[in-house]
């Protein structure tokens, strides 16, 4: 089966909880209403195109990315001021991607929330999270 046609990010409209916030030529900004609640302000980046990972990006996709990750960023400090942001991509099933449609996270982070001050890189300083190495 063609991954395009069972595709959620490739099929937005699709879903009335999904808002496309901006678009350029080939990219989206979007926000899901039902998990603003937890994680206010929140939202994806993503192509237009079905583009599996980060790294199948085009020249033009990565710009537009920036373009609106820029253009995200003014609309989120104006509406939230959030006091920083965790950014990024997961790539892969066992980097965390679950729809396999590229996506960055855009994710305001406050002061006042629970996991405040643990980036995205908390995962990586978990001694419980080494893998077992073999020689």
């Amino acid at each position: 089966m063609n991954m395009e046609n069972t595709c959620p990010l490739c099929h937005l409209k699709g879903d009335a909880d999904q808002q496309i916030i901006f678009e350029n030529e080939t990219c989206y900004f979007i926000q899901k209403e039902s998990e603003q609640h937890v994680l206010e302000g929140s939202g994806l980046i993503i192509p237009k195109t079905h583009t599996e990972t980060v790294f199948d990006l085009s020249a033009k996709q990565w710009s537009d990315s920036q373009q609106l990750l820029k253009k995200a960023k003014e609309r989120l400090d104006e509406l939230h001021s959030p006091d920083g942001y965790s950014v990024g991509w997961n790539t892969g099933e066992t980097g965390g991607q679950s729809i396999p449609h590229a996506h960055l996270h855009v994710i305001p982070r406050y002061q006042d929330e629970p996991y405040a001050g643990k980036g995205i890189r908390y995962w990586i300083k978990q001694s419980n999270n080494a893998r077992k190495m073999t020689k």
